[in-house]
């Protein structure tokens, strides 16, 4: 008989950590942590294979599964000495999700399960009466939101109204008999909105609740948090169902969440939050103000409620050898849940904790230096991608602050945006290209589009390990919580703060290192490699077999890299150099002369400014190698479009408007992608060639007189489809090398190479590597002529065939899944039998994604080159891949 449940409690379980895939991360765990002797509540697992069961069959479920169901609530029943559906000593559960990969808040939970008008009379004899009233309520509410589809906020009108007509603040001050009340209104509302009564029978509310956990898998927002992350529906969630400890049975109980070490900084300090007499749901829904749990943190929190170390100090002690075990056990800072009922400890939960980029540096560097991991695992636990919130500006500490309010610092980094209120306004405005800040009372999982489309995220309620906080830091968010300052009114869009109003579309900027949120677009400063970040980039330049460089032209884009730590450049697109308004009048009239020396005339005012952007870029550069790629695009961009651009030129040049017009018209591509441009524009104007040759030479030579150290010249022809097109340029460049050498009497090696881009290339890297001395695969262009499409197709023409299943992913992302990785594996063969040694690299924006660098590990390739932004994600990745570290296909 298949077997799809696992028990797991009183120091023994069926399962154990390493059964993840089938018990889910949750179940996993808690098999483990009952294995360790850890006070556990006692419970059972049903498999992710049922889930997988589940919606290949009509949503029914296994015929075995309800005897082995029935069997472990017998196992649950003789650990606590209860019964489920017992009148007298009834046994209430939790179910609870528990996926593979953790999903905070975005599958759905049942508390207080096993409660009707019956076994809540049971309850309330053998505990509090109001603990039991306030139980069974609270199970009214959950089971009707998850199980039956009731709004929630129809209870929590119920009860504000109530509390409004009987002159009371807080849910705190009901008593049994107020909430025995409001019960019999639930019910009522129960069957107003469902059409049918609250269900009684223990036995239905459990499948009920089960069927409505394996449901919550597909539902929207775990949908969009599973594409967000890189999680394959195939997966399925795994079903926790455990005995019931109560953290709302007066001032001796209390449930909170807490991590092993901070997971804003990675500073090893416990931290979290609390609440005294209250349920799991209470602590991260954001509706009270946690408690801090260590005394250090109240202080510097300035809070004035006692922390967990102070109103229960034997707990605390206990907690804390508990999460020290656990992080030691599972090498690893953890997020735990718990719940201390009546004065004992009970463990929930243990996970990997979510963190920060900066957290997650700080975390690795430490727990090696602590001897926890080595130095290998430690670069293999950061996420290359992640690195990039902490490559980008932060606000500059000289920047003038119009603080209009202050929260919680619940995820670090800065950002500004327009306001909005609502997430589907969010998203909708994202995709218009513009930036928003989120600002919402409190966020749900039904926010989590609205929450990626965002720059940053404010609330004016919630703690620091509320929805928005933990999410936020998931997603790399700036995010402030609980800024009580703030007051929205969605409906008439505007927020109040410090006295003032703002409405939507105003601009904010969130620091959610500080937790201020600041009235308009506050100035930011560049970020630096230093500490911990500086520790991880060294040990994994230790490890990496490929080299990185960046794609740079100038040289503020040349220092970035530098001090991104880059080995070099890898691709110097020329025609970026022509666009200055001081250059382009030259080049406009070099492309509209009528013969050769009209060209020369015009390519003559433009060597001097070539030559001094080598020569600036040349220094910075000094003793590393740059490759500097011929003019690529087709004329017709550098000529004017519209009609008043065309008179102002023909003005400046004294050129007719219709001769402008004719060789505009002339130039124009209907597919620029393999028309007149690239090196056919060498071949057929070699006179450009000769002029871009002779600068960079000219300037290499000034640069190695003055300096003594010569970068290493990489000349690169692009769009070379045949070695005829090589040997050409290839003579033409050396012709220069040689006349620049008598001229200055500095000989300055160089090699010469071919940007593939086009799938003949590929096919061709045999012939033309008999030439070629390097390749550098242009892994955006090629990519889209082996697609045959270009990006601005993607959301017309992509997005439907992805829709239909004809791609399963977009051919853009990765090199591996569009059958350009498989032109690049030719290429390098082909190349490599012809020329042994020959250098290969790759400079499209696939060099700074995770998934394709360890493509390129694979393939054996020298280099890789990505934007200067991006050289620490490609310094970690290459060292991942060379560990052969399989990288996550979330870019």
């Amino acid at each position: 008989m298949e077997k799809w449940v696992y028990t797991f409690g009183d120091g023994r379980a069926e399962g154990e950590s390493r059964l993840r895939d089938l018990l889910g991360g949750k179940g996993a765990n808690l098999a483990e942590m009952a294995r360790l002797g850890l006070p556990v509540p006692p419970g059972f697992t049903i498999t992710t294979e049922v889930c997988a069961y589940f919606y290949e069959n009509e949503k029914q479920f296994p015929p075995e599964l309800d005897a082995q169901v029935d069997a472990a609530l017998v196992f649950l029943g003789a650990l606590t000495g209860k019964s489920f559906g017992d009148e007298n000593k009834p046994l209430l559960v939790s179910v609870r999700s528990g996926a593979r990969a953790s999903m905070p808040g975005m599958m759905d939970t049942v508390l207080n399960l096993g409660l009707n008008d019956v076994t809540v009379e049971a309850l309330a004899r053998h505990a509090d009466p109001r603990f039991a009233y306030d139980s069974y309520r609270r199970f009214i509410q959950m089971y009707s939101s998850v199980v039956l589809h009731i709004e929630h906020r129809h209870f929590e009108e119920i009860i504000e109204d109530y509390k409004e007509a009987n002159a009371l603040t807080f849910d705190t001050e009901l008593s049994a008999e107020d909430w025995k009340k409001l019960i019999g209104d639930f019910k009522a509302k129960v069957e107003e909105e469902f059409g049918a009564p609250f269900p009684q029978a223990p036995r239905e509310q459990l499948w009920g609740a089960i069927a409505a956990v394996f449901g919550s898998w597909m539902t929207p927002r775990a949908i969009t948090y599973r594409l967000l992350h890189d999680i394959p529906t195939s997966w399925g969630t795994a079903v926790n169902i455990q005995a019931m400890v109560f953290g709302n049975m007066g001032e001796t109980s209390a449930t909170g969440v807490a991590f092993t070490r901070n997971p804003a900084t990675g500073a090893k300090e416990l931290y979290g939050e609390f609440l005294l007499n209250a349920q799991g749901e209470d602590v991260v829904a954001g509706i009270r103000t946690p408690q801090n749990i260590t005394e250090a943190a109240r202080k510097a929190a300035g809070s004035d409620k006692p922390s967990l170390e102070t109103a229960l100090p034997r707990v605390f002690g206990e907690f804390l050898k508990t999460t020290s075990l656990l992080e030691k056990h599972y090498r690893d800072m953890q997020d735990v849940e718990f719940t201390v009922e009546d004065g004992k400890l009970w463990m929930l939960q243990t996970r990997d904790g979510k963190r920060t980029s900066k957290a997650a540096l700080r975390i690795a560097v430490d727990m090696t230096h602590e001897g926890l991991i080595s130095k290998e695992e430690a670069i293999a636990r950061v996420d290359p991608a992640s690195l990039e919130q902490l490559l980008h500006p932060t606000i500059d500490p000289k920047a003038e602050r119009r603080v209009i309010a202050v929260g919680l610092p619940a995820s670090p980094g800065a950002a500004s945006g327009e306001i909005v209120f609502d997430a589907d306004e969010a998203e909708k405005l994202k995709n218009a290209g513009r930036k928003v800040v989120l600002v919402r009372t409190e966020t749900s999982p039904e926010d989590i589009h609205g929450m990626h489309a965002a720059e940053a995220i404010v609330t004016a309620r919630g703690g620091m390990t509320s929805h928005a906080a933990v999410v936020a830091r998931g997603m790399g968010k700036p995010c402030v919580s609980g800024a009580g300052a703030i007051r929205i009114d969605v409906e008439k869009g505007v927020m109040t703060a410090a006295g003032r109003t703002f409405a939507k579309g105003d601009i904010l900027t969130v620091d959610g290192s500080s937790g201020e949120v600041m009235q308009g677009e506050v100035p930011m400063i560049q970020a630096e490699l230093s500490g911990e970040f500086a520790t991880l980039m060294e040990w994994a330049d230790g490890v990496r077999r490929m080299g990185v460089r960046a794609n740079a032209e100038t040289p503020k884009d040349a220092k970035v890299a530098r001090r991104f730590g880059a080995e070099g450049i890898g691709l110097c697109r020329t025609e970026h150099m022509f666009f200055d308004s001081g250059r382009i009048l030259a080049v406009r009239e070099m492309i509209l002369a009528d013969d050769e020396n009209g060209r020369r005339s015009a390519l003559a005012k433009l060597l001097p400014m070539q030559r001094a952007d080598f020569v600036e870029l040349f220094e910075i550069m000094a003793g590393l190698p740059v490759t500097i790629r011929l003019l690529d695009p087709p004329l017709h961009e550098f000529l004017p479009q519209r009609e008043s651009e065309i008179r102002a030129v023909s003005d400046a040049l004294g050129v007719p408007v219709e001769k402008l017009q004719r060789r505009l018209a002339a130039l124009r591509e209907v597919n620029p992608m393999l028309g007149f441009r690239g090196c056919r524009l060498a071949i057929a104007f070699p006179e450009i060639a000769e002029m871009q040759a002779r600068a960079i030479f000219e300037a290499a030579a000034a640069v190695k007189k003055k300096t003594g150290d010569a970068v290493r010249l990489e000349i690169m022809a692009p769009l070379i489809i045949a070695k005829a097109e090589l040997d050409l340029i290839q003579a033409s460049v050396s012709s220069v090398a040689t006349a620049v050498a008598k001229e200055t009497g500095e000989i300055i090696p160089y090699s010469i190479g071919a940007m593939i881009e086009t799938p003949r290339a590929c096919l061709l890297a045999g012939e033309i590597a008999a030439t070629a001395e390097f390749y550098s695969f242009g892994t955006n262009d090629l990519t889209q002529t082996c697609m045959a499409l270009s990006r601005d197709d993607a959301g017309s023409f992509l997005g439907r065939y992805v829709a239909k299943g004809v791609f399963a992913a977009d051919p853009f992302a990765t090199l591996d899944q569009s059958g350009v990785g498989e032109l690049i594996a030719i290429a390098a063969s082909r190349a490599r039998d012809a020329r042994p040694g020959v250098k290969l690299g790759i400079c499209g924006e696939h060099g700074g994604d995770p998934v394709s660098i360890a493509f390129c590990e694979a393939q054996g390739l020298d280099y890789v080159s990505c934007s200067p932004f991006r050289v620490p994600i490609a310094r970690l990745a290459a060292a991942q891949a060379a560990l052969g570290k399989k990288p996550s296909t979330q870019a």
